[in-house]
Order: C-alpha cells, then structure tokens, then sequence
C-alpha cells in the first residue's frame, strides 16, 4: 500500500508503481554506477539522496563504539539469485540487498512499522508462492507450511460493533449500583432526627436556654450566700493550715 510506504518516510513520488518490480536484467549487473542508473530510471534513487542527506553523527557514547553514524533506511532489493547485484549496491547509501529465501522481518519492518520500501526483481516476486504457498494451496518448497489465515475477515472491529445490525441485538447498556454513603450521625443533623426524632427538640430546647442565659447575663448572689461562701473559704484555709502544721512537726 503506497500509504503505509510513504508513512514511513519513503521518497516514492517518481516511482510508477507499488509493489515495484523490475526484470531480472538487474540480478546481473555488477558495477555501482549502473546499478545507481537503474535506480534512478525507476524512480527510487529519490530515497537513496533523503538517506545521504540524513546522516548524522550518533549522540551519546555509541559513537566511540563502532557505530558512529546513524541514518534512514533505503530501498530494500529482493532477489532470487546473485550474480554481482550484492556487490552493486553494497556502497549505495541506504539500499539493503536480501535474498527471496531469507526474507528478515527486521529488513521488511525496520522497528516494527511496516510499509518498507521494496524493490523485488520478477522471479523472486513468482517465486513467493512456492515459497509460502497460497490460502488455498500449501507452499511446496517447504513441508507442510500454510500461510496463518486471519481470524478476521473484517479488520475494522470498530465499525462491526457500531453497526446498525449488531447494536439493534444488543441489550442496553447496564449501570452499576452505586453503593450507599454510610453518614455519621454524631456529625450529620439528618440522620440523627431519623434515629432519634427527639433529638430535634430536645436539641431546640437547648438552644433557647443557652439564648435565655446570654440575655440574662451572669447570676446575682445574694448577702447571705456570699457570707456563707466566705465562711466556707476560710474554714479550708484553716484546715489547710493545721495539717501544714502537723506535717512539719513529724
């Protein structure tokens, strides 16, 4: 899919078509000049420059361990037999070379993302079917290997569950019970009138006796009782002073 090819940073506004495919006039060549001309006669050499200009000296300490430089990935040349087309595009910036036989998940996918750009030559594009088989034949090169079928048809799972035909089938969507706040009735007026009705009144009577008191204002003692209460002052003094006495004394 050219999309998913371009997502990935691919330069494929030139080339003619996805999935690319040249004749196996290309297995045969062995100098880099011409393999550079074919690449730029089938429109890919585009993604070779974005390569070149991406080189850039790695950050961090990786650069004093042997891996100096890091830049993007190129084309990826499939073939089906070798004769000089490694070493053609071996000094190409960006452009990997990988036999039909051992396709590299890491090559197809470079850190998981698919949409790499390939360059297959014509028999080792045939050749895939005899390699993997089909969905409805076994590969023949390999014993016993089918191709993993999809568990779905449809991809889009999204819109199966929003269609019209499932959501007429399914029932209404339920709401959880929401569990019940437990108040305290020392701190919460409500919930103590319903425990103790008189707890209202009782609490109202209080309230006017406390506004009675503050109008009031403090109570008034008598001559009487405020002979008595000195009278009962000095006698504790008196006592107190006695067992001071007798403490001292022993």
């Amino acid at each position: 899919i050219p999309a998913l090819v371009q997502a990935r940073g691919h330069r494929i506004q030139n080339t003619p078509e996805i999935p690319l495919i040249v004749n196996d006039d290309l297995q045969e060549i062995t100098k880099t000049s011409k393999g550079v001309n074919i690449l730029t006669k089938i429109g890919a050499f585009t993604d070779v420059e974005k390569v070149r200009a991406s080189r850039a000296i790695r950050k961090g300490k990786g650069k004093s361990r042997n891996r100096r430089y890091v830049q993007r990935r190129g084309p990826l040349v499939i073939y089906n037999k070798d004769n000089g087309l490694v070493k053609a595009f071996r000094n190409v910036p960006g452009v990997e070379t990988c036999c039909v036989t051992r396709l590299n998940l890491l090559q197809l996918a470079p850190g998981g993302h698919l949409g790499r750009f390939v360059v297959w030559t014509k028999s080792a594009f045939e050749r895939l079917d005899s390699l993997y088989g089909t969905f409805k034949t076994a590969a023949k090169e390999k014993n016993q290997y089918h191709l993993p079928r999809p568990a779905m048809s449809q991809a889009d799972l999204h819109r199966i569950v929003n269609s019209d035909e499932i959501q007429n089938v399914l029932r209404r969507k339920r709401r959880a019970p929401r569990a019940a706040h437990k108040k305290n009735a020392l701190k919460n007026l409500g919930v103590m009138n319903k425990l103790n009705p008189y707890h209202k009144i009782k609490r109202r009577q209080e309230i006017l006796a406390a506004k009675a008191a503050a109008k009031a204002g403090p109570k008034q003692l008598s001559v009487e009782e405020k002979r008595k209460l000195r009278a009962r002052n000095k006698k504790l003094r008196a006592q107190k002073v006695a067992i001071a006495k007798r403490l001292t004394k022993n």
